[in-house]
């Protein structure tokens, strides 16, 4: 898949035809609201298999031609190169995917070999009946190489509504995490209806995932976590209710998200790290922990002092580092993930977290802020196609932060009220799933289900292969 950014007076035919896609093909990647109209700067996905390479310093044709496993005379007859031997430094060109044709003998499992990819990749692309029966001479299109990563995804709503969208976006997902189990002081945990949602995971082959959390909207936890880190037999009745809670519904991991934790709770926290794996480890289940997004050991704050990035590194299996909410919704308009400040924070963990045991975290919604901002005036979240939808109604042409790597616009609304919204698009969903890839980590995180994205479901698919239990 590629990624084209709308100009001016573009229509989606004429993208279409550029491609040599369709506008149905196109309208349907991407769940346009109206295929009659685009906005300048809105990125769209285009369903055919190619990839984007921006040209670098030092580099030539043949070797990005050789990078991709590709004829170097293919991309130069896609991308229309006058001369080939002049590339431009930031030049976006496409690479189109490799093409076999099938010799006698040979099985769609000694291609798949060949090609460093598997056969279900074959088989999808191609769109292949039946596997056993591939004549001889079929020109089969092959699936650029993906790594392997896991994909975690929170939601807040619980029964059947939580259900549903672990359904609609499972064959995405590792695991999935209903959050959350809130602790009490005596070690008990407040119940919730994660039933329905447990049995759609399963459905899906996805692993459920638990969630106990110390705060709640209602109270920061601060005192919470400290009357049950300061007290190892409350530590172990909460690990007993856990471990019964698991037992009980099917859960196989176990996330622990304490935040808001006082400085001089630390290290207890870090012996209940241990304490808990202890406990879990014989009986075959795993834990993680959730992180605040830390730029180094000695960041000050409440939500930072407590978490010890190398600690949770090497007693837990894995951490999701919540990479999210800089432009939270009490606070100034901004990116809610801006990727300048993500990379800041993976720059720091994996000097002392192991590249495979860290999931990014992702959020799925967009902000719509009211200008000027008023400290603690609320911004309204909603979903990406919605954030699409304002841009079309009010006219606003989307612009692009690069430092942040996320789409923006501004307009104004029927009462006068100027407005800044910031969401995510293709462009910035690949920019993220870019970085998984430069620091080989073991996958993302996302929070939280229930916002659509279209989008985002087909770049991940296209950029790795989701590893399933």
């Amino acid at each position: 898949m590629i990624i084209h950014v709308v100009g001016s007076g573009e229509t989606l035919s004429e993208i279409a035809r550029r491609y040599n896609s369709s506008v149905s093909q196109i309208a349907a990647a991407n769940e346009l609201p109206d295929p009659n109209r685009l906005t300048v700067g809105q990125a769209l996905v285009i369903p055919i298999p190619a990839r984007q390479h921006i040209v670098r310093s030092g580099e030539a044709l043949w070797q990005i031609a050789q990078r991709y496993g590709v004829s170097l005379d293919a991309i130069i007859r896609l991308n229309q190169l006058a001369n080939p031997n002049m590339l431009e430094i930031g030049t976006v060109l496409i690479i189109p995917a490799r093409v076999h044709t099938v010799q006698s003998g040979e099985t769609l499992w000694q291609i798949a070999q060949r090609y460093g990819t598997t056969v279900q990749e074959i088989i999808k692309l191609n769109r292949i009946q039946n596997p056993n029966l591939i004549q001889v001479g079929t020109v089969l299109t092959i699936p650029f190489p993906k790594p392997v990563i896991d994909v975690n995804a929170y939601t807040i709503n619980m029964g059947e509504t939580g259900a549903r969208e672990v359904r609609e976006v499972g064959q995405h997902l590792t695991y999935a995490s209903p959050f959350a189990y809130i602790m009490k002081a005596d070690g008990s945990l407040e119940a919730i209806n994660d039933t329905p949602i447990i049995q759609a995971a399963q459905e899906r082959h996805v692993v459920p995932m638990i969630c106990i959390t110390n705060f709640s909207f209602r109270d920061p936890g601060t005192q919470l976590a400290h009357t049950i880190l300061s007290n190892p037999e409350l530590q172990e009745r909460l690990l007993t209710n856990v471990v019964n809670i698991m037992n009980e519904k099917g859960y196989r991991v176990l996330n622990i998200d304490f935040e808001n934790v006082r400085q001089t709770d630390r290290e207890a926290y870090n012996q209940f790290l241990q304490r808990a794996v202890d406990r879990l480890h014989p009986l075959g289940l795993f834990v993680s922990t959730a992180l605040a997004p830390k730029t180094s050991s000695e960041q000050k704050g409440l939500l930072y002092e407590a978490h010890d990035y190398e600690a949770h590194g090497r007693i837990v299996d894995f951490v999701v580092l919540m990479t999210y909410e800089w432009g939270y919704r009490l606070g100034p308009p901004q990116a809610i993930s801006p990727l300048n400040q993500m990379r800041r924070v993976i720059n720091y963990a994996v000097t002392v977290i192991p590249r495979n045991k860290i999931l990014m975290g992702f959020q799925l919604y967009a902000r719509d802020w009211m200008l000027p901002h008023v400290q603690g005036q609320e911004a309204e979240t909603f979903d990406m196609q919605e954030a699409v939808r304002r841009a079309l109604k009010y006219g606003a042409s989307i612009q692009y932060d690069e430092r942040a790597q996320s789409p923006f616009f501004r307009y104004t609304d029927e009462q006068g009220r100027r407005h800044e919204v910031w969401f995510e698009d293709a462009r910035s969903a690949q920019a993220k799933f870019n970085l998984v890839k430069e620091f080989g980590l073991l996958g993302v995180s996302y929070w939280v289900l229930g916002y659509p994205f279209p989008q985002n479901w087909l770049l991940l698919e296209d950029n790795f292969i989701i590893r399933k239990m």
